[in-house]
């Protein structure tokens, strides 16, 4: 990926200390850490969503009290990409339709980007082609 589209220099920030916290830069944390760098909320509260000793999420952070209607989205979208996660009996809000219908959105893109880079590769080419480029 050329470059990283962040919300804030905060989420630039928090994205790039995380993964060096976590020692660990593979997909699944540069888009798990991509999306709780987003919000100010999800930044502040990480320690209720990610176990950085045993290096697994926390489902439990998704209860919690200081979670708005952006910022459970953020870790809907998080849950998913790192292991496909679906809230049982809550399928529904993890829907494109349900997460994607925010101001997020754009930075929501970036996040499957980052977790699946393999298929963006292909776009990327397209998109420096042109218009008039055909398969």
């Amino acid at each position: 990926m050329d470059q990283i589209i962040f919300s804030s220099a905060a989420h630039e920030r928090f994205y790039k200390d995380m993964l060096k916290k976590c020692g660990n830069g593979d997909c699944y944390h540069q888009a798990f850490f991509y999306c709780m760098g987003i919000a100010a909320e999800t930044r502040e509260n990480i320690s209720s969503l990610f176990d950085f000793q045993d290096d697994c999420i926390r489902f439990g952070g998704l209860e919690q009290g200081w979670q708005t209607g952006g910022s459970i989205r953020l870790c809907r979208l998080a849950l998913n990409l790192w292991n496909g996660h679906l809230g049982k009996g809550e399928e529904r809000l993890y829907t494109p339709d349900a997460l994607f219908d925010c101001s997020f959105a754009p930075y929501f893109m970036q996040a499957v980007q980052l977790r699946y880079p393999e298929y963006f590769r292909e776009r990327m080419a397209f998109e420096k082609a042109g218009p008039c480029f055909e398969r």
